[in-house]
Order: C-alpha cells, then sequence, then structure tokens
C-alpha cells in the first residue's frame, strides 16, 4: 500500500466518515465520492456521502439513479457531531461551494487549485482534468479490485468534467481513462453520455439563448429567473462552442443572490483566477483553468448604486483583458 493511502486509513478508522462534495454536485464530484466510498469499505470503513443542495444536473441524476448512489442533504443529517470525520472531494473548505458541515474536516481529496488553507490531516490536491482521476488511481496504484460499476462511475465522471477530454486534460487523465475503458461497462457510459437534459427544461434553454451578448470574444448570459447549477452550466457549456465565443460567463438567480458559471478555453484565459478576480468586493468564486463558479449575494450590494448585470460585464471584461494584457508582456517582456 503506497503511503498515501496508509495515512488516509489510519485517519479514518474508527471514527465516523462522511464523505462531502462541493454544493449541487456535478457527476465528477459523484463519481468521485462514490469511488472513495467503495475504496474505503475495502478497509472496513462505512461512509456516507453528503452535500448541500439536490441533484440539479440531468446527467448527474442518471447517474445517481442507474446506479443506487445515495447522496444525504447536509442539512438533513441530525446526527452529525464535531468529532465526527469529513473527506471532502472535488472541493475545499472555505472556496464559497461547499457548505460548512458540523463534522471536521479532517482530510480532502480534489483537483482544484487551493485558494485558501486549511490544516488537514491529510491532503491530496492534485491539478488535473477530473477529481475521479486522482481517486481512480488510488485504485491502480495500490492493485486494490475495481469493480465494473465503481470503473464505468468513475470514467463517466472523468468523461464530463473533461467534455470528453476536451478541457484541462493532463497525461494522468489520459493514463487513468486507458485503465478504466478495460474495466467499465460502455454500453451503460453510451446511455449515460445521451441523457443531458430533462424535456422540462428545452423551453427555459431555448428562451435562455436568446440572452446571450458578445463583448470582443467574451460570451455573457443572464438567465433571468430562478435557474440549478446544471442548467447554468449547461448555458455557459454552450456558449463556449460558439466560434466568437473563448470565455464565458453564464448566471442566474439562486436563493437571494445571483449564480455564476464560467469557463475558458485557454489555459492563460484561467476560469478561476479571472472570476475570483472580476468577483473581488460584491461576491466569491474560483476554479480551475477550464471551470469556475462563483456566488454574489444581494446582501453584499444593499448599497449598490450600480446596474448588477453591466457591473457583471465590465468585471469579467477587465479581468480577461488584463489577462490578456499579462500574456502579452510573457510573450514579448521587451516590447
Amino acid at each position: 500500500m503506497t503511503q498515501a493511502l496508509n495515512n488516509l486509513i489510519n485517519i479514518l478508522k474508527g471514527h465516523n466518515v462522511f464523505i462531502q462534495t462541493h454544493n449541487f454536485p456535478d457527476p465528477d464530484a459523484i463519481a468521485s465520492a462514490f469511488g472513495v466510498q467503495k475504496l474505503l469499505s475495502l478497509f472496513g470503513i462505512t461512509a456516507n456521502i453528503c452535500a448541500k443542495g439536490r441533484i440539479a444536473k440531468a446527467s448527474a441524476k442518471s447517474l445517481t439513479e442507474s446506479f443506487g448512489i445515495e447522496i444525504s442533504q447536509i442539512e438533513d443529517i441530525s446526527d452529525m457531531k464535531k468529532d465526527d470525520y469529513v473527506l471532502t472531494v472535488d472541493s475545499q473548505p472555505n472556496s464559497g461551494n461547499i457548505a460548512k458541515a458540523a463534522g471536521t474536516v479532517v482530510a480532502c481529496i480534489d483537483h482544484h487549485p487551493t485558494t485558501v488553507s486549511y490544516d488537514y490531516l491529510f491532503k491530496d490536491v492534485q491539478i488535473c482534468g477530473a477529481c475521479a482521476t486522482i481517486v481512480a488511481d488510488y485504485f491502480f496504484e495500490n492493485d486494490l479490485p475495481l469493480d465494473e460499476p465503481t470503473a464505468t462511475v468513475l470514467l463517466y465522471g472523468l468523461k464530463m468534467d473533461t467534455d470528453n477530454f476536451t478541457r484541462g486534460v493532463t497525461e494522468k487523465d489520459i493514463e487513468i481513462f486507458g485503465k478504466l475503458f478495460k474495466i467499465a461497462n460502455d454500453e451503460k457510459l453510451h446511455t449515460l453520455s445521451n441523457q443531458q437534459m430533462e424535456f422540462s427544461e428545452l423551453k427555459e434553454y431555448t428562451k435562455a439563448l436568446g440572452n446571450i451578448k458578445v463583448f470582443e470574444n467574451v460570451g455573457f448570459c443572464f438567465i433571468n429567473g430562478q435557474a440549478t447549477d446544471g442548467f447554468i452550466a449547461s448555458i455557459c457549456d454552450f456558449m463556449l462552442t460558439l466560434v466568437e465565443v473563448e470565455f464565458a460567463i453564464a448566471y442566474g438567480y439562486r436563493g437571494n443572490g445571483l449564480k455564476l458559471s464560467v469557463r475558458s478555453e485557454n489555459d492563460y484565459l484561467g476560469a478561476g483566477t479571472i472570476t475570483s478576480n472580476a468577483l473581488e468586493g460584491i461576491g466569491s468564486g474560483g476554479g480551475h483553468s477550464a471551470m469556475a463558479g462563483g456566488y454574489i449575494s444581494f446582501d453584499n450590494l444593499a448599497n449598490a448604486e450600480f446596474n448588477l448585470e453591466e457591473e457583471i460585464q465590465n468585471r469579467f471584461i477587465n479581468a480577461v483583458y488584463f489577462s490578456k494584457m499579462l500574456k502579452d508582456a510573457l510573450d514579448d517582456p521587451f516590447s
């Protein structure tokens, strides 16, 4: 057994364990949590998966229903105590997209850059296309048995978070794909890949597309209504397919604020960094180079005297422009 896995097992053994994903978990978060749950079970550790927010994406719903993956709403877990151990996957505490659990976060497995430091007992953060890649590698590098359903779930999470290996892919993702592919059920993967949207969302999807605006190579879409994370992300993904768009921001109402989804097709336009910079002072956000998310609470804007839609557009356009200027300066420092 590798030293890393040995450390994780020794930390969690003898404790009540919860595996927590980011809010409104997507397929990669669900797959990673399921994979970790299966991994820990090989060492006699029972862990429950939890998250805040219902499963919103049709692709995520299909995944949980097809494989019987149980995810508890964190606010409904009345028996979680402070001395219970929480392992976060596909997210990190204080990142702005994960609820505070009653238990104590002691471990983290994630593929996003760390924006706010945290004192873990165990931390495995690797920058790659999907968190599922990191989880799957625990099985392979330790020669642990990996059954077909778990391999299929992990491969689906990997495919979805990399947008079929076109976004944020690393050599490790490709290596793990090859290993998972030999075990996974291709027919189930094909079925899951075709279930991306519910019919009830189609009219709202078409309506939202009519709100797309493009400034230079930056696309914006304001979804004028309460929208799920999955719906906002779908609109954002669509915008990036437009020839004219290399950086996309979609946002809609969520509770007493706005939820944002951000995508970039160029590494030098880091979605996480740009989102964090653009929302400074009015909200919070972050992620990795290809994908990011954010939230603006209306409570923070009670005395604001600007038009919020224009403010969001100006802030992101300026942040993108600054990133381009920085790239030009680094490419030609003597210009």
